[in-house]
């Protein structure tokens, strides 16, 4: 277990619980927990004081959660429900589990359509998840076993938990939601408030075992000073969202149960610690100093250029117009990933061209004179799409998706393809020739044949380096292609072997793995001095491009662009304000020299603070 402990100056005993960094800020103040129950817990377990966090348990030191709401673990059964349910019985059951679920689904779009960026997709997937048919008869199946329907809706919904589990990759990430879901149907049910975040009274630090997409995508970022998750990835949907919302946020901190509901916690989101009981004024002085930081973030408003001049593309990632638009309301320079995945999810058929034309259109017009990346579908694992003619895999991060669609249906790129280049059409001026690239490409004739149906349309084309086999042999796939992004996301998942939604494996998800940055760094040389004159521009729009240390360290490793989540581009570009190109490549051979990736990141975080 990471913790370290010490001392404080009254002499009280301290600890250091450490976990995997995932959103950089400083923040001070009352932990508050959010204990999910296990929705395969019975009712029994709930009312005699055996669950999480209860002296039965033999898990004192772990809080109860304090809601305010009534527990969420369903009962195993209906009260007045035979084992020999009746034909009608089941029918009825079954209805009230769909219309429970459609209730679900139709909360979840309300919120999806007031959120943007990967907080809508996200809140998008989920609802199209609540009302899928699979679950529905599997819930039937459960029924006609003589179970209740809230207990036949948690024993289907672990069904496909073992199925996840067992498939594993991306997939698994699917868990958190499914449970969330499950939780929500049967508390509507039940006729319980739907479970959530508690209500914060002041502001303070959200701790949890894990944290449901769901939840995380309506925080409140004004009383949510930092999120620290026990489970979860640098790369999972609540970090993500995290980052989208500037909240720091560490995941996979070990030992996090320890933490007493109402203790206060220093969370220092950049070193990945969260420091229980410090001293108060040394903790009161940091989060002061971090809000100074924050406030100049603010006031920042580009353009992105190092202290001695030198530019940068300091670009958005997006997820539709309405994101698009808040990102040129701010001080993006452009769109460096438009993830078009959002226009697909919650479609049982393929939209038009026209559809689609319409949708792209809208995010180019918010940047007419800047550049715009548009990623083509990178579906499939965690994303499957329905009219695609995709299967159940084993392994669905190494299966089909992004370019690999191609495999089952070439023309739902190529239908993309044309809707971009009549969205350009529509925009004119620099977005005539709008910049696309493909997701998942492993070798050279993916590259050679998607440059060739891009250019066939007056598109500018580009790829993704997430698998090794680009990083190593990219002098092959330079010649067909005009520019590179390296989605950090993936290229470390693949590189270190390690499922990036696995906790266990959070540490060798972590984008700063010195083998990661050397890979980087190569790809970006190569694309500086190509074999034949050209200078190939090697963007990064994974998560990394939003952590500044690192955003520095990638500019030192000779990347041309970064990309992030909107609400990062202030805090990114007012911490390179402050660097130059020199210090950034002092900063990157610090990182190069380390062996793991926490040692990379303390050596350059130590060097910036001085």
């Amino acid at each position: 277990m990471p913790l370290d402990a010490q001392t404080g100056t009254a002499g009280q005993a301290r600890t250091t619980i450490r976990g995997t960094a995932v959103v950089a800020g400083l923040a001070y103040g009352p932990a508050r927990w959010v204990r999910r129950a296990d929705p395969t817990e019975t009712g029994a377990a709930a009312s005699d004081g055996s669950g999480p966090g209860s002296p039965a348990s033999g898990d004192a030191a772990a809080p109860a959660p304090n809601t305010g709401q009534a527990p969420e673990q369903p009962p195993t059964s209906d009260p007045g429900q035979a084992p020999d349910s009746t034909p009608e019985q089941v029918d009825q059951s079954r209805q009230r589990f769909v219309d429970a679920a459609a209730t679900v689904g139709e909360r979840l779009d309300r919120r999806a359509a007031l959120a943007t960026g990967v907080s809508a997709e996200v809140l998008t997937a989920n609802a199209v998840l609540a009302r899928d048919r699979g679950w529905a008869k599997a819930v039937v199946k459960e029924l006609k076993k003589g179970l209740g329907v809230e207990a036949a809706t948690v024993a289907a919904t672990e069904t496909f938990v073992a199925m996840f589990t067992k498939i594993g990759g991306r997939q698994a990430e699917r868990i958190t939601d499914l449970r969330d879901i499950c939780a929500r149907v049967v508390a509507e049910l039940q006729g319980l408030p739907e479970p959530g975040i508690p209500e914060f009274d002041e502001p303070g630090v959200l701790l949890a075992d894990d944290l449901a997409p769901a939840d995380t995508a309506g925080l409140d970022p004004d009383m949510v000073l930092a999120i620290v998750c026990e489970h979860g990835g640098p790369t999972s949907h609540t970090a993500i969202i995290a980052r989208q919302l500037g909240i720091p946020c560490i995941v996979a901190a070990a030992g996090l149960g320890d933490v007493a509901d109402g203790e206060r916690v220093l969370v220092d989101g950049a070193a990945g610690t969260v420091e229980v009981g410090p001293d108060e004024r040394v903790a009161t002085e940091a989060a002061a100093a971090d809000r100074e930081m924050r406030l100049k973030a603010a006031g920042w408003t580009g353009p992105s250029v190092l202290a001695d001049g030198h530019p940068v593309d300091l670009l958005a990632n997006v997820q539709d117009g309405d994101g698009a638009a808040a990102a040129a309301a701010g001080p993006a320079g452009g769109i460096g990933l438009f993830r078009t995945e959002l226009a697909f999810l919650d479609r049982p058929t393929e939209p038009t061209v026209d559809e689609q034309a319409e949708l792209y259109a809208q995010v180019l017009s918010a940047f007419p004179d800047a550049k715009v990346v548009t990623r083509t579908l990178d579906a499939g694992s965690d994303k499957p799409l329905a009219f695609a003619g995709m299967t159940q895999e084993e392994n669905p991060a190494l299966g089909v998706r992004g370019i690999r669609v191609d495999r089952i249906d070439r023309g739902l790129v190529d239908r993309q393809l044309d809707a971009l280049a009549e969205a350009g059409g529509r925009v004119g001026g620099a977005q005539s020739s709008p910049w696309v690239m493909a997701p998942m490409v492993a070798i050279v004739d993916e590259a050679r044949d998607f440059s060739r149906r891009c250019r066939e349309r007056g598109l500018t084309p580009g790829i993704m380096v997430e698998v090794p086999s680009v990083a190593v042999a990219v002098d092959r796939f330079l010649p067909h292609v005009d520019f590179l992004s390296i989605g950090t996301n993936d290229l470390t998942q693949y590189v270190m072997a390690a499922d990036r939604m696995s906790s266990e494996l959070a540490a060798l998800t972590d984008p700063w793995q010195p083998a990661v940055l050397r890979l980087i760094r190569a790809v970006a040389q190569a694309g500086s001095a190509t074999p034949d004159g050209r200078v190939v521009p090697v963007g990064v729009c994974g998560e990394a491009a939003a952590d500044p240390h690192l955003a520095m360290v990638l500019l030192g490793l000779g990347v041309s662009s970064l990309s992030a989540a909107s609400a990062a581009i202030p805090f990114v570009g007012a911490a390179l304000s402050e660097v130059t190109l020199e210090r950034c490549r002092e900063l990157a051979a610090l990182a190069l020299d380390a062996d793991t990736a926490a040692e990379a990141r303390a050596a350059v975080i130590a060097a910036v603070r001085g």
